[in-house]
């Protein structure tokens, strides 16, 4: 796709590009749906002091050098996430987009599971990956529901088809409320390979869900 139009209905974006780059999360009586927003404006909000500290952390020193020297992997299907730090550790299953060009999200009855974009970039393949899951559902909390306590240098392990796992450090945590969403920062394309771990974020009303998303942003830094 060029200039981040929407996937056409029943076309399959190419794997070697990110295609979707006008996703958000929201959230209705606590299930977690993906649907498009318009483009945000790219500025960011006001945060409590606590979110700042978080927002703005650097990456752990010596990452720079070593994604210099990381090489992509080539393109192959994940089946599985780690976050030790986190205590994740579950099957990825593949998302698709529906005929709107919106990517479906895992099974709510499946809270425990997490899915990347399977018609986008592979997790270690050139490019920007996305993987996404439920912070909660009507069943309690669900797989990402400490995703935003994540600070930059933790690791994240991502097992593929080839027997390859992909090693990420993470870069950065951001909460993007839902109507300035910035999908080139999130979604644009990358030279090297990189992440996105997604799922709802901020305050919560029974009338419009979650009102922001929680985004981690990593590089490729190992494999094995």
């Amino acid at each position: 796709m060029k200039n981040g139009s929407r996937p056409k209905p029943g076309a399959a974006p190419p794997r070697s590009v990110p295609s979707i780059r006008t996703l958000a999360w929201t959230a209705l009586a606590g299930i977690v749906l993906l649907v498009h927003v318009p483009d945000g404006d790219g500025t960011r909000p006001p945060t409590t002091t606590a979110q700042t500290s978080a927002l703005h952390a650097r990456p752990a020193a010596g990452a720079d050098r070593a994604r210099s020297g990381t090489r992509p992997l080539p393109a192959s299907d994940a089946t599985r996430i780690r976050i030790p730090s986190i205590g994740v550790d579950v099957a990825l299953v593949p998302l698709e987009l529906d005929g709107a060009g919106a990517l479906l999200p895992p099974p709510a009855s499946a809270p425990t599971t997490a899915g990347w974009y399977a018609d986008g970039t592979a997790p270690g393949a050139r490019g920007t990956a996305v993987v996404a899951g439920h912070l909660d559902t009507r069943l309690g909390p669900a797989v990402f529901h400490r995703l935003d306590t994540l600070s930059p240098g933790a690791g994240v392990e991502i097992d593929r088809e080839d027997g390859r796992t992909a090693l990420f450090t993470v870069d950065a945590v951001e909460s993007h409320p839902k109507d300035r969403f910035p999908d080139d920062k999130v979604y644009g394309a990358s030279d090297r390979p990189e992440l996105r771990l997604i799922t709802c974020g901020g305050d919560w009303s029974k009338d419009t869900g979650y009102r922001a998303n929680t985004v981690v942003y990593a590089t490729l830094t190992g494999a094995r």
